[in-house]
């Protein structure tokens, strides 16, 4: 397929370090898609909100994608919350650029923003749509944390719209799909479903846990928990902290050598989480075994992923879980929530464990029993490499271009048709 795609996510950009701020999996999702794609001979320009005056105008990222600034609204303090007032200056922004020398043959937006800015330049220029959810606020209010404020109706408006103006959807999982359908009544021909990826040239078990250990100074034999995300209600780190209280209560010979690691920083609008998670510790009495970092470079995350010997991802809904994937390629076993596609990104019983429903109690029984078993490790650990195995960055590349393939050809059908 030789094409150039304009990609657009707007409240985000693929240069921000995944785990700050509203950075996470979906810069990841877009950045790994787009090389794959080029690699593949189609041409990628990603546009985003600028947020850094030091950052190029157009920068390439790779040979084939390129990342295009848009400058609209100030370069700080516009929270992904804010974002939906700027909507029509952003998509004015847009459609001038798309209506430059460079003629894209398709607009693919991510997330409902995105969507409704791409909505109104595929209507203007005449270019057809994709779209990606990745999240949906329908979905996200059915899961709430305790606490949590629901999302606005504002997005579930725009979401709709999007969902009946895009001329394809992409959905994650199953599970997704059949959440667009009900939730948002799209058409269920219009619904694909592409499955993210794991690079599994850098995810890799690679010289495994012992070397790992070595190289970020962990004691050789504690045992250690780790979590690895953006550090809001919604992703569950205070859960696991609670549950790691409640183990402790009852096996206390486990505190001894334990490491439970919080890996992020602060979401969105939520800038007193960590320290809220912090005193939480403390009035738990656990601030001992809770250890806090700053959300590390993606280079080195996989030893992150390979010194411990369990990763949880005890999100409230997730439209995926990469951090579940990278965990497993790294040969590291996840015990994650039954939710969404968690439900595929693990393997229940065999790459790791999935657990129903955020009772502390039920997970830290889970959790207590792992770590007596390091033989049953052992075997996750040899599943969690072999399910990881199936999901590489190039067959989400491909499934992709088979959905612009498809949105273009049954254009080109249709403009035969009425010629």
């Amino acid at each position: 397929m030789n094409a150039r795609i304009a990609t657009l996510m707007v409240h985000t950009s693929p240069l921000d370090q995944p785990g700050i701020g509203d950075a996470g999996g979906m810069n990841i999702y877009v950045a790994e898609s787009a090389e794959r794609m080029a690699a593949m001979g189609v041409q990628v320009d990603i546009f985003t909100r600028r947020t850094n005056s030091q950052v190029a105008d157009i920068f390439e990222v790779s040979p084939g994608v390129r990342v295009i600034q848009l400058d609209v609204g100030p370069l700080t303090g516009v929270t992904k919350e804010l974002l939906p007032k700027l909507i029509p200056e952003i998509a004015e922004e847009f459609k001038k650029q798309l209506s430059g020398e460079t003629k894209y043959d398709l607009i693919h937006s991510h997330y409902w923003i995105s969507g409704k800015v791409a909505m109104q330049a595929s209507k203007a220029l005449n270019i057809p749509f994709v779209h990606t959810m990745h999240t949906m606020a329908r979905v996200k209010n059915l899961n709430l944390a305790e606490g949590e404020t629901p999302e606005p109706m504002i997005r579930v408006q725009g979401e709709t719209q999007v969902v009946a103006a895009a001329q394809a959807l992409i959905a994650n999982t199953d599970a997704e799909a059949a959440s667009l359908v009900s939730l948002y009544e799209a058409c269920p021909d219009n619904v694909r479903v592409v499955s993210p990826g794991v690079d599994l040239y850098k995810f890799i078990p690679d010289d495994g846990k012992k070397a790992a250990r070595v190289r970020l100074s962990v004691p050789a034999n504690a045992n250690v928990i780790t979590f690895v995300g953006r550090i809001q209600p919604h992703k569950g780190p205070e859960l696991l902290i609670r549950a790691i209280s409640e183990m402790l209560s009852h096996s206390p010979l486990l505190r001894s050598g334990l490491i439970v690691n919080i890996v992020g920083g602060s979401s969105g609008s939520n800038t007193s989480e960590v320290e809220r998670l912090k005193e939480l510790a403390g009035w738990l009495a656990i601030s001992d075994v809770i250890k806090f970092a700053e959300p590390v470079p993606r280079n080195d995350l996989p030893d992150w992923y390979r010194s411990a010997d369990l990763v949880c991802v005890p999100s409230y809904s997730e439209s995926f879980g990469l951090v579940a994937l990278e965990a497993q390629a790294c040969g590291t076993p996840v015990v994650a929530t039954a939710v969404g596609g968690l439900r595929t990104a693990v393997a229940d019983g065999i790459s790791g464990v999935l657990v129903d429903g955020h009772d502390p109690r039920a997970w830290s029984s889970i959790l207590a029993r792992l770590l007596n078993e390091p033989q049953r490790r052992v075997l996750l650990s040899m599943g969690a490499v072999e399910h990881a195995s199936h999901f590489g960055w190039d067959a989400t590349a491909r499934g992709t271009l088979d959905i612009y393939d498809r949105v273009l050809s049954e254009i080109a059908r249709e403009q035969i048709a009425g010629a």
